[in-house]
């Protein structure tokens, strides 16, 4: 190739021409030689008067751009299996999805994608990149000693005045910050609200607790027919969202839900908890025909119809459909003399949703 005319021609370190594009050669790499990229000429010892530096071609075979893989062909044919495998994954997924398929299926597809593609992409980057260093080297930018005592001198004398001149300044502050962080903790407390104390654990119903109706009346055993419900409450906390019971009729005689249950059910009555078991909510609806509880909130199911395992038996409200974790509560009943329903004390287990100190077996402690 012509050499440039406004390039003069600088012989190499093996008494060649530099090649047109290349570059000069950093110190610290092997055979690097020339003066650090972006000093001037007059800083080289030779003085102003030395040599330009010396050019050298960086060959795609230099160190720096071997990559760390012994076997590179290996290591390639284990990424496109890996990327194959994010592939069927993601694929896998779409299907799923479009099939409306469960939840575990949409899950586990996605999970396999991702990890063939992360598998592979992490693999690619540290086996089949350039190893390096890649580093272009430049003069250094450390001040001199003189420049930096210079520096703390001035920069020290700066803030003591700043500071000695305005103690009764910083002493104000102190103190306002000081009532600042104090107040500050006033609406984070307050936002608490009060302990919730055993209000978790225990509701209004006591023993010989009356049910009451939402506008206090007391209930009959004559009131309702078979398939009839009410929302009923204790006589001191009508309207109570903790208290709130459904009160079902579903037969004649008397109705067992569990072995240990044999009296809670008098004359065909029986009371459940209305506050689902799930998140909270009210469970309001009663689907006759099937005998089955709703919470309309979340679609929580709870089974109330005849016990298949025990013949004469009915459900305790067992969920069967959505994602409330327990059967609700059940209220133990009892008529009185005056045939009025009455509770035979108080529900045998905290109602509503679990919370840490619940215990593991869900008996009230």
């Amino acid at each position: 190739m012509p050499d440039s005319p406004d390039t003069p021609d600088t012989p190499d370190s093996t008494g060649g021409v530099p090649a047109a594009g290349a570059v000069p050669q950093s110190p610290g790499h092997e055979g690097a030689t020339g003066t650090p990229a972006g000093a001037h000429p007059s800083d080289s010892p030779n003085g102003p008067d030395s040599q330009p530096p010396t050019m050298v071609k960086v060959s795609i075979n230099a160190p720096q751009f071997q990559v760390a893989a012994a076997h590179p062909e290996r290591v390639e044919r284990g990424i496109a299996v890996m990327f194959v495998l994010g592939l069927l994954g993601f694929a896998g997924f779409g299907a799923a999805y479009y099939q409306n398929a469960a939840n575990y299926w949409l899950g586990g597809s996605l999970a396999v994608g991702f990890f063939g593609l992360g598998v592979g992409m992490v693999a690619w980057g540290k086996y089949l990149m350039p190893r390096g260093p890649f580093s272009e080297s430049r003069h250094s930018a450390a001040p001199t000693e003189e420049e930096r005592e210079a520096f703390l001198t001035d920069f020290s004398s700066r803030g003591k005045v700043a500071v000695e001149r305005r103690g009764f300044l910083l002493k104000i502050l102190g103190v306002v910050g000081g009532v600042f962080g104090i107040v500050a903790m006033f609406p984070l407390l307050r936002s608490l609200g009060p302990l919730p104390k055993n209000m978790f654990y225990v509701t209004k119903w006591r023993k010989g607790s009356y049910l009451t109706t939402s506008d206090g009346r007391r209930v009959h055993v004559d009131d309702l027919d078979v398939g009839s419900v009410m929302t009923v409450f204790p006589q001191d906390d009508v309207g109570g969202a903790m208290s709130q019971t459904m009160l079902i009729r579903i037969s004649t005689v008397n109705v067992i839900t569990a072995a240990d249950r044999k009296s809670w059910g008098p004359a065909g009555y029986v009371a459940f908890s209305k506050v689902c078991t799930h998140a909270g909510c009210p469970v309001a609806l009663y689907q006759k025909l099937i005998e089955e509880l709703l919470c309309p909130c979340h679609q929580s199911i709870f089974d109330i119809g005849p016990d298949p395992d025990h013949p004469g038996w009915y459900t305790p409200a067992m969920p069967v459909f959505g994602p409330a974790p327990r059967p609700l509560p059940q209220l133990a009943l009892y008529i009185d003399r005056q045939g009025y329903l009455r509770a035979q004390g108080p529900y045998y287990e905290p109602v509503g949703p679990g919370f840490w100190e619940r215990g593991a077996q869900g008996i009230a402690q």
